[in-house]
């Protein structure tokens, strides 16, 4: 809206921030995602082959999680450098075209439509086993599952089977996020943070003349939040000494 000149007001891209990302993505959506998965489905998870699509911070809470359950974690990206992450996180990176035909379960995470498409159901193990956990029920192609099921069933609360002839797909929630449709949605202890934010930085739009525009966190609202957290956890951290920060912010060696 911005590039194009229609944003009328200031935003704060509170998404950004470090407290929002570095924790809400990650850590929250990694124990709902599975909190959702592993109530709808009660399987094992250890010893699966787990497709996570996409490895920004929600996909690496999701393959994270999916790792110490003790799955054989795949992970699929359009992005170089988050993939070559991901391969020296220990997880398998590949293709789409071709973790569909090795995964038993799969969960999106990208923000992006058409993730998982006719192309790979066509080629997905019998019994594989759908999940969203990244954005609205786009990611995976639903429509196009649906033109190619020849019947369907529910076959568990929560989980929709589609019969496409010689496999059975399972999807849950209707691809919709796993962690609200199917579970309980992220943890207080760790959306604190996000509220947080949002508070912090509407107040501050308030108390600022703020261009029209999209506007990044201010630093010291994220630093703010962090010492807030680690407050509430009884937490406490050192602090730099004047020498300390004279050294860190010049270039010249001074005793």
């Amino acid at each position: 809206m911005e590039k194009d000149g229609a944003l009328k007001m200031p935003v704060i891209a509170v998404n950004d921030a470090m407290t929002k990302y570095l924790f809400d993505n990650r850590y929250g959506t990694g124990q709902s995602a599975w909190d959702g998965i592993n109530r709808t489905t009660n399987l094992l998870v250890a010893g699966k082959n787990v497709v996570v699509a996409g490895y920004g911070w929600c996909g690496r809470g999701v393959a994270m999680r999916a790792a110490g359950l003790g799955a054989s974690v795949i992970v699929t990206e359009v992005d170089p450098i988050r993939a070559l992450e991901a391969r020296m996180d220990g997880h398998r990176v590949m293709k789409m075209a071709e973790a569909a035909k090795i995964g038993d379960l799969f969960v999106t995470a990208t923000g992006n439509r058409d993730i998982l498409t006719a192309d790979h159901f066509k080629v997905m193990q019998d019994g594989a086993i759908l999940a969203n956990s990244g954005h609205f029920n786009v990611e995976i192609d639903m429509e196009a599952l649906e033109s190619l099921a020849k019947s369907t069933r529910t076959v568990r609360h929560n989980i929709k089977e589609y019969d496409i002839g010689n496999r059975r797909i399972n999807v849950i929630a209707e691809g919709r996020l796993v962690n609200l449709a199917a579970g309980d949605g992220h943890p207080a202890e760790v959306m604190d943070m996000s509220f947080a934010n949002q508070a912090l930085c509407v107040r501050y739009i308030a108390e600022n003349k703020l261009l029209n525009g999209v506007h990044g966190v201010p630093r010291e609202l994220d630093t703010y939040v962090a010492k807030l957290k680690l407050e509430s956890m009884g937490i406490s951290t050192d602090e730099l000494t004047s020498k300390q920060e004279c050294y860190m912010s010049g270039w010249e060696f001074v005793t």
